[in-house]
């Protein structure tokens, strides 16, 4: 049964349907470039993919337009795959499940895909239509635009000819993007060695949950807690006090969303129990007081385990620690330029055992100025270098600098204005988007990017809000329509 195919307008919702049947986890999109082929055969359209996956389909314009200028329709493939603890789900080979709340279309316990699944169904539906008014236009669906921006990296000069490209990759129905920040990751890696269990030990399990999550670009600037941050202070707390001797510590998956759960185990010598229980309780209170506004639903738990085989050797537990609790976190400078425009950023995403007696932990660092990500870089491998760790990067992303006198953006303006009889919001955005990379491989490019309402991004709450849609469908076929 379908659940969304009533809601306006019925041709995109329904393809967007048809997404969340498809599993699209990055660097695994071989079920969706498949559906995207096999759609482009089922229309009669010109298709094709390059090496590193991307996939292009083409059509014609409609009568009376086909000399108009080309325009790319572009979105991404992949989404962020995460899932609330309680819920079961393979994210390689099962669906999403959508439902509607209200004014909002959900997904039960996981991501949604609405990022960037509205694009591609928004795009997909133009290519179906024999109705709508439009020039020439080329769809370009690329990979692994969250985990490494792969798709855009790899693509080649010369696999698409427009010279006009809207990206479909944005969340603030009401607001065009004109630039964004570039990004780099720095990866710490902690080994560690081992020891055995001190004798008259007892073994708890301590864990943070509950938090909002969200994407580290969009929503870094709005105080969510951190759960590596969170547990990590209380663990500290306890080494020093209560002589704990650490286990395990696991918190947060993706790199570009700020981590909601967090959990560790570790020894605690049995006298001291009571007086655990008394600081989880004291440390869970004061945490929950601290985030009541950003953070109403975060929840603690405290509970025995069985004794693990070992335990990480005391040095090793204090540096780590020590890093985990030093390395910044949020919003690093604000832009002087663009009023309430994050610069520069960093995301402590996620601290993960691996290999043998290894801890690896991913960051993440934003600016919209170049030199602010190299110095905001540095600043999170100084932290661990002091602490022993080994420090890698990757390569990185450039950020895409604004252009108030773009030709497409002043007839976006002109477009929304017509339709819904005000201006939109012209800025920039935190987040980094595919654009400038196309930049580098395609300079005369002239570029928007523009999308529906979508909230809590590469979380499980992800939603995009109904209206919105048929606000931003209007707004597009009209853009398409006046070119």
């Amino acid at each position: 049964m379908s659940v969304l195919s009533n809601l306006e307008p019925t041709e995109v919702w329904t393809i967007f349907e048809e997404i969340t049947k498809v599993p699209r986890p990055s660097k695994k999109e071989e079920k969706i470039m498949q559906y995207l082929l096999d759609f482009g055969a089922k229309y009669g359209l010109p298709t094709k993919r390059d090496e590193i996956g991307n996939v292009l389909i083409s059509k014609a314009g409609t009568p009376g337009m086909e000399d108009k200028p080309i325009v790319v329709l572009q979105s991404h493939m992949d989404m962020v795959c995460e899932a609330n603890s309680d819920v079961e789900i393979d994210f390689d080979n099962d669906p999403i499940t959508p439902y509607i709340d209200g004014e909002w279309v959900k997904a039960k316990g996981t991501t949604l895909g609405a990022d960037d699944g509205i694009g591609m169904a928004a795009a997909l539906a133009i290519l179906a239509s024999d109705k709508l008014e439009h020039g020439p236009i080329e769809c370009l669906f690329t990979v692994d635009e969250e985990t490494g921006l792969t798709g855009a990296f790899e693509l080649q000069e010369g696999f698409f000819k427009g010279k006009i490209l809207l990206n479909l990759d944005s969340e603030d129905e009401g607001e065009i993007f004109i630039g964004c920040a570039g990004g780099i990751d720095t990866l710490a890696t902690f080994n560690y060695k081992t020891k055995k269990i001190p004798k008259k030990s007892s073994a708890y399990k301590v864990s943070v949950s509950g938090l909002k999550g969200g994407h580290s670009g969009d929503e870094i600037h709005k105080g969510l807690g951190n759960s590596n941050k969170i547990i990590t202070r209380f663990l500290l707390r306890l080494t020093e006090e209560y002589g704990i001797k650490l286990a395990k510590i696991d918190g947060g998956n993706k790199r570009n969303a700020i981590p909601r759960e967090a959990y560790a185990e570790f020894t605690i010598k049995t006298k001291y129990i009571d007086e655990l229980k008394k600081e989880f309780d004291c440390f869970s209170k004061t945490i929950s007081k601290e985030l009541k506004i950003a953070e109403p639903d975060i929840k603690f738990k405290l509970e025995e385990i069985e004794l693990p085989e070992n335990v990480i050797k005391k040095s090793n537990q204090k540096k780590l620690l020590r890093a985990l609790y030093a390395c910044p976190h949020g919003v690093h400078a604000w832009s002087k330029a663009v009023e309430n425009l994050v610069e520069t950023s960093t995301n402590l995403a996620s601290v993960k055992h691996v290999g043998t007696n290894q801890i690896l932990v991913v960051t993440s660092q934003r600016s919209s100025v170049d030199s602010g990500k190299h110095d905001i870089r540095e600043m999170v491998a100084s932290v661990f270098k002091l602490a022993g760790a080994i420090v890698n990067h990757s390569d990185g992303y450039p950020g895409w600098e604004p252009n108030p006198d773009s030709e497409i953006l002043k007839k976006s303006v002109a477009s929304y204005e017509r339709i819904f009889g005000k201006k939109p919001v012209v800025r920039a955005i935190h987040a980094g988007l595919e654009c400038g990379l196309f930049l580098e491989k395609y300079p005369d490019l002239d570029m928007i990017s523009f999308g529906p309402t979508l909230r809590a991004v590469h979380s499980p709450d992800e939603k995009i809000e109904i209206k919105t849609v048929k606000m931003w469908w209007d707004h597009l076929l009209d853009i398409l329509k006046h070119i």
